[in-house]
């Protein structure tokens, strides 16, 4: 071989191929602004579960977005908030530790049918220093009218120079494809974190708990569902290949609350059995014995024992 096709065939060969870009986004709001409906949305899977009731959220979620050549780690936080338990405390330092210096995008998520008040503000001062990689996201806007938006719109830019604001539905996906865009461009080259396909680091263990916990919370009444966490026991094969067997711990606080939680004759609890037990049986692709119990476990919200045991 010639020296001169050596060198073009060593050319040809060290064609590069275009560079992976990936990086972290953290999503911070205050309680029930619609963070983690937002993350389903934008990752296009329900990797978080959402109910109406405030601090839903209890664990920083992390979602994956593969698009072409991009990959992006959405992080969900719990909303900051006026703790007024241990467990609060330290969701507010998981909410705080997500807005780190190498995020590469914060989304700050203001509710729009509620405006601007002071636990967005004091939102807002966490992440100002970070304004020029924030997107401000003004969500639920499918609550009102496009005139009514305006005041909250101006009312975050009032708040810091952030580098957009984008009006959203992440219920209805009106505007989602605006934010994913914007979050795609400012992706840096780097490593794919997760594998193709991946869309979560949570484990199916986890993700059985939460799927549990929805349902309880959203079958629950006043200071109920902040007081209900869920443990799964253990998942094992059933008597057949298409059956997987799942037994589940539901915590509640005070003695009282048990009998909430199962209802008359074990009609809540069968309730709640029979709501989560779809979406679990999608996430572990069998069918699914889900077998249920009620346990109590004293103030377990400000005992840092108790919190550690359910991972908090």
């Amino acid at each position: 071989m010639s020296a001169q096709g050596g060198a073009a065939g060593d050319q040809a060969g060290t064609t590069d191929a275009p560079a992976l870009r990936s990086g972290f986004v953290s999503i911070v709001g205050r309680p029930n602004v619609g963070k983690s409906t937002l993350l389903n949305a934008l990752v296009g899977a329900p990797v978080a579960i959402t109910t109406p009731v405030p601090q839903t959220t209890r664990h920083a979620v992390r979602g994956v977005l593969h698009d072409d050549g991009v990959q992006v780690v959405f992080v969900d936080t719990p909303g900051l908030h006026k703790p007024r338990t241990l467990l609060g405390a330290r969701l507010n330092d998981v909410a705080r530790e997500s807005v780190a210096d190498d995020v590469d995008v914060v989304l700050f998520v203001v509710d729009a049918a509620g405006g601007v008040g002071a636990g967005d503000r004091f939102v807002a001062d966490l992440v100002t220093g970070h304004a020029d990689r924030t997107i401000a996201v003004v969500n639920k806007i499918d609550r009102i009218g496009k005139a009514a938006q305006l005041p909250t719109i101006d009312a975050v830019a009032q708040l810091a120079p952030w580098a957009e604001i984008v009006p959203v539905s992440a219920r209805s996906g009106d505007g989602v494809d605006v934010v994913r865009r914007l979050i795609v461009e400012r992706m840096p080259e780097g490593p794919p974190y997760f594998p193709p396909g991946q869309i979560t680091d949570q484990s199916v263990e986890h993700r059985v708990a939460e799927l549990i916990r929805e349902q309880a919370i959203i079958r629950m009444r006043e200071e109920v569902p902040h007081s209900v966490a869920v443990s799964v026991d253990e998942m094992v094969p059933g008597t057949s290949e298409d059956v997987t067997v799942v037994h589940a711990t539901i915590f509640v606080e005070r003695d009282s609350q048990k009998g909430i939680v199962i209802g008359r004759r074990g009609a809540v609890l069968r309730d709640i059995g029979a709501g989560a037990r779809p979406e679990v049986e999608r996430l572990v692709g069998t069918r699914v014995y889900l077998e249920l119990r009620v346990k109590l476990l004293k103030d377990w919200q400000g005992n840092p024992r108790a919190l550690d045991r359910l991972g908090y």
